[in-house]
């Protein structure tokens, strides 16, 4: 009997045993696939954080050889500086006291023909205050006229160009030419300024300012301690301007690809790299207002201010270029995942636009069902569309970002106005 029963049981033991036999294999079989996702998973991470990490480096990088390296680049981010008040000033406060220095009034007046006394004499008459003062005026508002007009626009870009290059040994460790660096601070020499005014105060009547001799006096571009330290990394700078980008996006790439979870690495790796960017921005900002306070008391801040905006002023591009083109790339991934939040919205956007459709009676026909096949395809153009007028754009504003998201916006409103697959469209989901 108890041998029968046994014999009876054995059938199901045996199919009991295979059963955790099997299920023991497929835990066996899991295992070694679970540390494989987990070593993708955390392959992908570090992947995306040395791209964000990167994304400050690469914007710096692409300034060190496009902006700084390029001569016309170079020259166009310089140039509107010719018109801005606080340079203006400032470098007529450098040329009003070089041509002072060298100005003997007393001295100078005494050597005056009797022919040009009368010319002099009618020229100072003018002026108030003790004669010093009053000729110390009129050198003033002759500075001040001139780099007001076009001709020192023109000495300025022509500066500036010629400069150039000598603002690459500069930064190199080189000096010589228009733009010094001596103990860390990079200059201009107005000298071809001062020529100008000199020959300008002859033109309104003073002429012994022709016995001036030739002055060579210092317009401040750049003052700090790590202006000498930069100059160790420029040429590496220029170097990697163009492949460092690359390699950042590859490494973004790659994060992505080798994430088990894509969609939701491709969200983390905008948002990481428009992070990095900002992190960038963030440091101008705080870098002007220390640089600022650093300066010495004969420079002029309001200046110095200027000048550095029009040298950051491309990194600030970038970062905005960098910043929203991350927000979009996540915006878009998310939006057209499966989550609940990302299905809500675009319900929400198909039935209004749908239900705004059907209320005038608009019915898409085959364009609107071609349109329907392929909304996807058409949806990501527009997003690639945009990004890249945004990246081809020179220097785009906030303006000019906010403008082409509304018309991305746009465009994408009509593509879902003309998808019409023939079945009605609820303004509420779930309704």
């Amino acid at each position: 009997m108890e041998a029968d029963g046994n014999q009876s049981q054995s059938p199901k033991a045996r199919a009991e045993l295979e059963a955790l036999r099997a299920r023991v294999a497929v835990l066996e079989a899991r295992a070694p696939a679970r540390h494989r996702l987990r070593a993708r998973s955390l392959f992908a991470v570090l992947l995306v954080l040395v791209a964000a990490v990167l994304t400050p480096l690469s914007i710096v990088a692409t300034w060190a050889k496009n902006e700084i390296g390029d001569t016309d680049n170079y020259v166009a981010m310089m140039a509107p500086l010719a018109s801005d008040p606080d340079v203006q000033s400032a470098v007529a406060d450098r040329v009003t006291g070089a041509v002072m220095k060298h100005l003997d009034v007393k001295a100078l007046l005494a050597d005056v023909a009797p022919a040009d006394r009368p010319v002099v004499d009618k020229a100072l008459s003018r002026l108030s205050g003790p004669l010093t003062t009053g000729v110390s005026d009129f050198v003033r508002g002759t500075v001040e006229k001139f780099v007001a007009g076009d001709a020192f626009a023109t000495i300025w870009t022509d500066l500036n160009r010629a400069a150039q290059s000598a603002t690459m040994k500069a930064l190199s460790g080189s000096g010589g030419g228009a733009v010094k660096l001596t103990n860390d601070t990079v200059t201009i020499d107005l000298a071809p300024v001062i020529d100008r005014v000199k020959q300008r105060l002859v033109d309104r009547g003073l002429t012994v300012a022709a016995k001036i001799p030739e002055i060579h006096t210092d317009f401040t571009v750049l003052t700090s301690d790590s202006v000498g330290k930069a100059k160790k990394w420029f040429r590496a700078l220029q170097i990697i301007g163009f492949w460092l980008p690359l390699v950042t996006l590859v490494l973004a790439a790659g994060g992505v690809l080798l994430a088990v979870r894509r969609r939701r690495a491709l969200v983390t790796a905008a948002l990481a790299i428009a992070a990095g960017a900002a992190v960038l921005g963030l440091a101008v900002w705080v870098g002007r207002a220390f640089y600022l306070d650093s300066l010495p008391s004969e420079v002029s801040q309001p200046a110095a201010g200027s000048v550095f905006d029009a040298l950051a002023g491309p990194v600030r591009a970038l970062v905005r270029l960098m910043v929203t083109l991350g927000i979009v790339v996540a915006l878009a991934a998310w939006l057209t995942g499966d989550g609940l939040t990302a299905t809500r919205v675009r319900a929400m956007w198909s039935g209004g636009i749908g239900a705004v459709r059907d209320a005038a009676g608009v019915t898409g026909g085959p364009v609107g069902r071609w349109v329907h096949r392929a909304r996807l395809w058409l949806n990501w153009t527009v997003v690639v569309v945009a990004a890249a007028v945004l990246v081809a754009w020179d220097r785009p504003t906030g303006l000019v970002t906010v403008w082409i998201a509304l018309c991305a916006l746009f465009a994408l409103a009509v593509i879902e106005f003309l998808d019409d697959d023939s079945t009605p469209h609820l303004a509420v989901p779930g309704q």
